[in-house]
């Protein structure tokens, strides 16, 4: 299950995707997921699928490594699917078992929430699958550069939202090594009621808390030890420079985005009906 998780991953490819500037990648992935909640009709869905289709093929991911990602999600979605199918109100009664009910208007809300909740997973996996940790972080900085005159420390908070997005995968193995290595001492993380489960994972924690902080200073180490003084004067290896391809994503995004408010506001209500 750990290492099911692909979100802070990065997974190399020749690709358009991959070539794309990673500040129109941030700009695309957030009008993409504002998108998914525009709109609550079955035309809006199908045109939402047939996009993201799209873009997986264009970015050359094997589909089974992106949907790896959605395994650790399944309880959470799970309990978003039977909250809203037993306690949405409104509709024609279909299923009534004593106090729950199950309604029409429960089982469309259920179902539109669970896809948006995948949509939402894989929309974002895709961004850092395809934008490797320095280029995420210069394009958050370029993105929020005109805070700079209201001192905000942009590069700073770049550079730490990088920095916690790479530990993601490397904090995921560790913890996957610590787990196999309090199993093979014969520890028990499985077996028992819930209480005795959580004490269970305290020998995992400590040395993962120990481990982390580890890392962090020895990061902090490294960089000071490299004369690391913050955003003021540096300059890029690799300087962000917009391409026809950036400009053409931008438009096919805002096309979507247009389209998906016109299907919303002008489609009739009997296509709306699952």
């Amino acid at each position: 299950m750990i290492r099911d998780i692909t979100i802070g991953q990065y997974y190399p490819a020749d690709s358009i995707v991959h070539k794309l500037d990673p500040r129109v990648k941030i700009v695309c992935t957030m009008l993409y997921l504002i998108s998914l909640f525009m709109f609550r009709s079955v035309a809006g869905y199908a045109l939402c699928t047939v996009f993201l289709a799209v873009i997986i093929r264009l970015s050359k991911i094997p589909f089974k490594f992106i949907t790896k990602g959605l395994k650790p999600i399944i309880l959470l979605l799970m309990i978003t699917l039977v909250f809203n199918l037993f306690f949405t109100s409104g509709g024609n009664v279909l299923v009534s078992v004593r106090i729950l009910k199950i309604t029409d208007e429960g089982l469309r809300a259920s179902v539109y929430m669970g896809l948006r909740l995948v949509y939402l997973i894989v929309g974002s996996s895709l961004m850092t699958l395809t934008t490797t940790p320095n280029a995420l972080t210069d394009g958050i900085e370029s993105l929020l550069r005109p805070l700079n005159k209201i001192k905000v420390p942009v590069h700073e908070i770049a550079m730490m939202m990088s920095i916690a997005l790479r530990f993601i995968p490397i904090l995921l193995e560790e913890t996957d090594k610590i787990m196999k290595a309090q199993i093979a001492r014969g520890a028990d993380l499985e077996s028992g009621s819930i209480i005795e489960r959580a004490k269970s994972m305290i020998p995992i924690l400590v040395p993962l808390f120990v481990s982390a902080f580890r890392r962090a200073n020895d990061l902090a180490m490294a960089m000071e030890a490299r004369c690391y003084r913050g955003g003021d004067g540096r300059t890029k290896m690799k300087p962000l420079v917009y391409k026809r391809r950036d400009y053409v994503a931008y438009v096919i995004t805002i096309v979507y985005c247009i389209i998906l408010v016109l299907v919303g506001r002008y489609v009739p209500f009997k296509i709306w009906i699952f």
